[in-house]
């Protein structure tokens, strides 16, 4: 019997090398990674894919936090590591004869088993097949491997067409599932949102990242290669509130009670449904303030445009992407509007690396 931890979309060099998220990062490694990792004592764990977050470079900041942090500990532990290429990981879009993993260790004393190529692998007796971000280089080579493959475990950086990439975006672009009808089980990276249609399972990012990940679960997997349970150990810590403000019937005394230290250092949108005491208000935004929030958005609500459900507020609490989508949506074109979506998404992703 073997465990197996599976993480993917790790991003590190995400947002710029934002540092606040950098931090987040950190404790997420710290306090629920490697503590379950020393818990769980796993003959293998397998990364699925964007290690790294921008395609040209990487930050020295992030670098050495990725070995640092995710890296070196491994190592420390003697945990034999597999990463699979993704599409982040990777210079040029229709090849991966340079990606990030083989530039920073390939000449290194550290032990990573890069899957540049569709490899299959045994653990415990169980034959898994590893396969890297498909492009229109080596599209041939792994779909002709994943025909002629006998494995019952599938592993991938795969764009499957009707998942969902993010909470209520569903992808209508990419390779179609019969293909992977033949595997018991299909374990995917890629798209942040975790979920799991049939034997295609999307394992989700292990944190938040924008606020496309809002009150979205985040965190791990361990596969058991005996019982093939696939159990999820979810990240505790939250990025990005939403706080929804109404002081109609709203004392101090229930303002002291607010945890304030959990908004340290996170993003979060105040929605302002009654604002009747400024005074109150003022004590509130004080408070979130010494708590060091470290973006902090006030969105007047008096129109109660989320009344029926509380999620849809108005377009200030959408993400960029949704907000893109939804104008994609309603506009009349000829153009296909499913490449526009993608190429929005692109042009998203790259806006995000620009100094």
């Amino acid at each position: 019997m073997a465990k197996i931890v599976l993480i993917t979309d790790t991003h590190f060099g995400v947002r710029n090398d934002n540092q606040i998220l950098g931090k987040y990062f950190s404790k997420f490694y710290k306090n629920v990674f490697f503590p379950m990792i020393d818990e769980i004592k796993p003959n293998t764990i397998i990364h699925l894919g964007d290690v790294v977050d921008r395609r040209k470079y990487i930050n020295f900041l992030s670098s050495n936090q990725l070995k640092d942090e995710f890296i070196i500990p491994i190592e420390e532990r003697k945990i034999p590591l597999f990463t699979i290429v993704g599409n982040h990981d990777i210079y040029f879009r229709n090849n991966l004869s340079i990606n990030a993993m083989d530039q920073l260790y390939n000449y290194t004393e550290f032990d990573i088993k890069n899957i540049e190529t569709p490899t299959e692998i045994n653990i415990e007796g169980l034959n898994i097949l590893l396969v890297p971000w498909i492009c229109s280089e080596n599209k041939d080579l792994c779909y002709d491997m994943m025909n002629k493959s006998s494995c019952e475990i599938l592993m991938g950086h795969f764009e499957i067409n009707g998942f969902e990439m993010h909470k209520g975006s569903i992808c209508e672009s990419g390779i179609d599932t019969s293909i992977f009808k033949k595997f018991d089980m299909v374990f995917s990276g890629h798209f942040h949102h975790k979920s799991s249609v049939g034997n295609i399972n999307y394992l989700g990012s292990p944190y938040e990242m924008t606020w496309s990940d809002y009150n979205d679960p985040k965190g791990f997997h361990v596969f058991d290669t005996e019982t093939r349970d696939l159990t999820f150990i979810q990240n505790p810590y939250r990025l990005f509130h939403r706080f929804e403000y109404d002081d109609t019937n709203l004392t101090i005394e229930e303002l002291d009670e607010i945890n304030y230290e959990l908004f340290e250092n996170t993003y979060m949108k105040v929605i302002v449904k009654n604002k009747t005491n400024s005074y109150l208000f003022s004590i509130f935004i004080e408070r979130l303030t010494k708590a060091n929030v470290f973006n902090l958005q006030i969105i007047e609500d008096f129109l109660n445009l989320d009344i029926e459900n509380g999620e849809n507020i108005a377009n200030q609490a959408k993400s960029t992407i949704e907000i893109l989508e939804d104008y994609v949506h309603n506009i009349e074109t000829k153009l296909d509007k499913v490449k526009l979506n993608s190429l929005f998404r692109t042009l998203y992703q790259e806006a995000l690396n620009i100094e």
